[in-house]
């Protein structure tokens, strides 16, 4: 829904100023009218045929212009002339019987304020746009903005500019200690370390943050951190789900993934090989490799299956998740009947599908109780691979690892348009292609395969791939994308907050070969992000989620990456990269609970020594049963591709913080790591406060840090018992020299520091 202030979208105030001879502000179809129509008429009036009313279509101008066949010599809109247009005749009406939308659609009567829009939209031409999605980005001419001397970068000038157009001023640099916590965690996932810290305050000069954005991108933490969330988006688990839910090894795929973040393999070879690898000319195994990111489905192994139905099913989640991870459109909505409100007709999401429809895979392989740790088609690595052209696999054990991946048919499948999406009720015959509304697919380029469509994807006349990974990253930096619905590119998708500035990144990106490190440079680099996240009244009112950047981002940490603080700071952390998943502790019997009984994963045996304490990247993701304090920090449960987590504040979380034996065995270890340093206790708060929170506390702050931690040691020596019994807590060997009445006080400070909001908040 667009926001209308004073007549005109907000959108259009900032963005699209243009006006008309008589100087009044020329009014956006795509930013002030598009939307109103998407939400109000389009589910009667737009793409989808089979429901359209009055065979009127208000989505594009030679419907909307033609004369009326039920209203013979009327007309939707007569552009120029409001008062001959039927269309606003019939959104200001009070009749009941004459109003539009009707009252039972339940679809909302159009506002005063929407009437007197589409009123100077149509006595202005009533010009219509083609979405603004679907025109390739281009470098608009970098605004101006009256404040230059802020300006670091590129994205500042539409920052500021904008802002300026808000009545807004940004705010200060935020302090270095925040603003290295920030950067650390956004680029790596984890805290600075004491010697980061002391060596960033120490550095004066003024390339000193840039010098520390460098080796935070240098360091293979980065390729760790970027993996997070495409394993949303690719839907990454270690189980196939379903009843049984049994294991399957798609991690090699998993550690490809880091390592392609970490060599900075360019944007459009990591997607082109994750869609068809194997197609390439003399295919390696590491293009083989990337496929499998198709092949993370779930996949049944219930008896009694229909092959075919699953076969089916499995296609349209390697098409749901193309067109959600990648370009940014709810294709699915098209499965059963043309899209409601996108120009994807049934037969086009099919003909999408189609490109998936000939691999090698079948609906159904077998029962649990021969349930192979891959699906046909797959690639097997030897070591011999490994250690020759795979060496970023962490293989520990012997014998050849078997992936899921792709593979074509030698013979060419048949595809049909499904009936109400149903497996077994084709119509029409459709051959592979993909959305003429995107950009037409030029068979003389592109040939009808899983090559020509990767080709297609990423070209640089694509109009959505750029543009839609530029804006997951911003989101992934600045809290909020640009567009607010990182999955939904589409008409009923959010309006950009600063659409230059996403086409202007958009196309930068491409031109500059497609270079993620130098995008993720561009951004931490800019004034935009550097800012302090001090909240003032008047930004409150004006820009409540911090969309036009007002202010620096704010928000609480992903669910892996507050682990990997807790483990980090307490020392525990296990640096590993890449391997096999791991199984942390967990609360007993919910595997169990919730298992048919057969396989190998009908019970949780948790894992022991290093495994305990890998990153959170690394835990094992049962998809019946996903890892239930993730999932109170909001953590995918990866039965579907994701590409934006919802954020809650719940008290489950601070349960969580509380009571995790994790976090509290890094308060342990923590405590007892200090307790053997010969400082004084003051000094060992103050240690424990910037490993935490990544910078020194305040004299208040450590006055009742200091206070808190005599009240508990005062307690304990007065209960030795307790003291032991707190300090009982994780597999992590205690310290044998250590006082216990000093480690349990001292504990009960750094379990306090955990659970402070501070902690796991980015900034």
């Amino acid at each position: 829904m667009t926001l209308i202030v004073g007549g005109v979208s907000i959108f259009a105030s900032c963005f699209h100023t243009k006006t008309d001879d008589a100087g009044a502000a020329k009014i956006s179809y795509n930013f002030d009218i598009r939307p109103i129509l998407s939400d109000k008429c389009f589910k009667c009036h737009g793409p989808d045929a089979n429901h359209r009313e009055a065979h009127l279509r208000l989505d594009i101008a030679d419907s909307a212009y033609a004369p009326l066949k039920d209203m013979k010599g009327a007309f939707a809109i007569v552009p120029g002339e409001p008062e001959r247009s039927e269309l606003l005749k019939r959104i200001s009406s009070p009749d009941p019987g004459y109003q539009m939308p009707p009252i039972d659609s339940h679809l909302g009567a159009f506002t005063p304020q929407e009437v007197s829009l589409f009123e100077k939209w149509i006595r202005q031409g009533a010009r219509y746009e083609r979405h603004w999605a679907f025109t390739p980005p281009v470098k608009a001419p970098l605004p101006q903005p009256q404040d230059a001397k802020w300006v670091h970068n590129e994205i500042d000038n539409f920052i500021l500019a904008k802002l300026e157009q808000l009545g807004l001023q940004p705010n200060e640099e935020a302090d270095k200690e925040r603003l290295l916590k920030r950067v650390s965690l956004d680029i790596t996932g984890l805290p600075p370390t004491l010697q980061q810290m002391d060596a960033f305050l120490a550095d004066n000069s003024p390339n000193a943050y840039e010098k520390q954005v460098d080796t935070l991108l240098a360091a293979p933490q980065f390729g760790e951190k970027m993996a997070v969330h495409w394993m949303d988006v690719a839907r990454y688990a270690d189980s196939y789900g379903y009843q049984d839910d049994n294991i399957r090894t798609q991690w090699p795929w998993r550690d490809w993934v880091i390592h392609a973040f970490n060599v900075n393999m360019p944007y459009n070879r990591f997607i082109a090989w994750q869609i068809a690898g194997d197609m390439l000319p003399g295919a390696t195994k590491e293009q083989i490799l990337a496929t499998a990111f198709f092949r993370n489905h779930k996949y049944t192994e219930e008896g009694g299956v229909v092959p075919e139905e699953y076969r089916v099913e499995y296609l349209v989640d390697k098409t749901r998740t193309y067109g959600k991870g990648i370009l940014g459109l709810t294709v699915e909505c098209a499965q059963c009947h043309d899209h409601k409100y996108d120009p994807i007709p049934q037969k086009e999401y099919y003909s999408l599908l189609a490109f998936f429809n000939n691999t090698k895979e079948v609906g159904y392989e077998g029962d649990v109780s021969v349930s192979k740790p891959a699906k046909m088609p797959i690639e097997t690595l030897s070591d011999s691979d490994i250690r020759n052209t795979l060496s970023f696999i962490n293989k520990k054990d012997t014998g050849a690892l078997m992936v899921s991946v792709m593979g074509e048919r030698d013979t060419f499948r048949t595809s049909y348009v499904l009936s109400r999406g149903r497996y077994d009720a084709p119509t029409d015959l459709v051959r592979p292609a993909a959305l003429k509304a995107v950009m037409p697919y030029d068979t003389t380029k592109f040939p009808r395969n899983r090559l020509g469509l990767a080709k297609w994807t990423v070209s640089p006349q694509n109009p959505l791939t750029a543009r839609v990974f530029v804006n997951q990253l911003w989101q992934e930096f600045f809290g909020r994308g640009i567009v607010k619905s990182a999955g939904d590119f589409g008409m009923q998708g959010d309006l950009p907050t600063n659409p230059q500035l996403l086409d202007w990144l958009a196309a930068d990106f491409m031109q500059h070969g497609w270079d993620i490190k130098r995008l993720v440079k561009q951004l931490v680099l800019s004034a935009a992000y550097r800012q302090s996240a001090k909240l003032t009244p008047e930004k409150q009112e004006k820009d409540p989620e911090n969309a036009y950047l007002s202010r620096g981002p704010r928000a609480r940490i992903p669910a892996e990456f507050v682990r990997d603080l807790v483990l980090a700071s307490s020392g525990l952390l296990v640096k590993t990269i890449g391997g096999p998943s791991v199984k942390p502790y967990q609360p007993a019997g919910l595997w169990e609970t919730a298992s048919s009984g057969r396989g190998v994963l009908a019970t949780y045996r948790q894992d022991h020594h290093d495994s305990l304490y890998r990153r959170g990247l690394y835990t094992f993701i049962k998809l019946t049963v996903p890892p239930p304090v993730m999932g109170m920090f909001d953590a995918s449960n990866r039965d579907q591709c994701e590409v934006r987590r919802l954020r809650t504040n719940t008290p489950l979380q601070a349960l969580a913080m509380l009571n995790d034996p994790a976090v509290l065995e890094a308060a342990r270890v923590l405590a007892q790591r200090l307790d053997t340093e010969s400082s004084t206790a003051d000094e060992k708060i103050v240690k424990a406060f910037r490993l935490i929170l990544c910078r020194k506390p305040t004299g208040t702050e450590q006055q009742r840090l200091t206070q808190y931690y005599n009240d508990q040691q005062t307690g304990f020596k007065a209960n030795p018992t307790a003291a032991r019994k707190t300090l009982a807590v994780g597999e992590y060997p205690p310290s044998k020299n250590s006082d216990p009445v000093t480690c349990a006080a001292l504990m009960r400070v750094i379990s306090a520091l955990y659970n402070l909001e501070e902690t796991i908040t980015k900034t």
